[in-house]
C-alpha cells in the first residue's frame, strides 16, 4: 500500500517543478512525485510507496525553494436525492 498526498502551490513554469523535483527526490528517494501546472491550484501530487508522505517536510522543502505549498483537502460531494 503506498500514501498520497496533494499540495496546492505557487510553482509556476516546468523549469521550476524539475529543479524541484529534483532536489526532493535527492532528499527523499521513497518519494515519487509530479506537477499538473495546467491545474489552477498548481497541484503537487506526491506518493511515497515504502512509508507515510509527511507534509510538513514537502511545505517546508517548498518554502526553501522559494515556493508556497498547503495541503490540498479532499472534497467530498455528495449528490443530491
Amino acid at each position: 500500500m503506498y500514501m498520497v498526498e496533494v499540495f496546492k502551490t505557487n510553482v509556476n513554469n516546468r523549469e521550476h517543478a524539475r529543479t524541484f523535483l529534483t532536489q526532493m527526490q535527492r532528499i527523499h528517494a521513497d518519494y515519487k512525485a509530479n506537477f499538473d501546472l495546467e491545474d489552477r491550484d498548481r497541484i503537487l501530487r506526491v506518493e511515497c510507496i515504502s512509508g507515510t508522505v509527511i507534509p510538513s517536510v514537502i511545505i517546508n522543502l517548498l518554502r526553501k525553494s522559494g515556493f508556497e505549498g498547503e495541503v490540498l483537502e479532499d472534497e467530498v460531494i455528495i449528490p443530491h436525492a
